[in-house]
């Protein structure tokens, strides 16, 4: 895995870091989720070149698909690092991804519970595989909250949250 060497850029005080799992509806290897292997590589390179991109969670392939986190090996996981909120939501939903995104039901089942978090981390810190995992369970649990939330629900970065007294 890379986080393991690289040194991610850092602009301002904190990043926003993200983690999102998929269940496959089969595996990597089968024809019903080839084309969703064969573009891997064109929309993990868009992510690494698109404004505000810091980190993302890869393999020494390039991808994470092979990085397990969940029992299931039809469960995939995507971690990255983004300088603001607004970086990652245009990168998701705006450029070319969101046409990516739009046919996910191609090759992922419905998941039952949530299958994205988000929280802060300090510029220049790589999120570890296992605090994804729990910033996804405090979603699942609890819902969003300061400590790992949704893109529908976002909260601010510790610095900006008001300090009570």
């Amino acid at each position: 895995m890379r986080d393991a060497t690289y040194t991610p850029a850092v602009h301002g005080e904190w990043h926003v870091a993200q983690v999102n799992v998929a269940l496959l509806n089969a595996p990597l290897d089968a024809p019903e989720t080839r084309s969703f292997v064969e573009l891997l590589e064109p929309v993990n390179a868009l992510a690494d070149r698109s404004p505000g991109f810091v980190w993302r969670l890869q393999s020494e392939h390039g991808d994470a698909t092979s990085i397990r986190v969940f029992d299931d090996d039809l469960i995939i996981v995507n971690m990255s690092v983004w300088e603001t909120i607004e970086d990652l939501r245009a990168y998701v939903f705006a450029s070319d991804h969101g046409g990516v995104l739009r046919r996910r039901r191609e090759w992922f089942a419905k998941m039952p519970t949530a299958h994205l978090a988000l929280w802060w981390i300090s510029a220049g810190s790589v999120p570890a595989v296992e605090d994804a995992s729990h910033r996804l369970e405090l979603v699942r649990e609890r819902g969003p909250s300061a400590e790992a939330f949704t893109f529908r629900e976002t909260f601010p970065h510790p610095a900006a949250r008001p300090v009570r007294a």
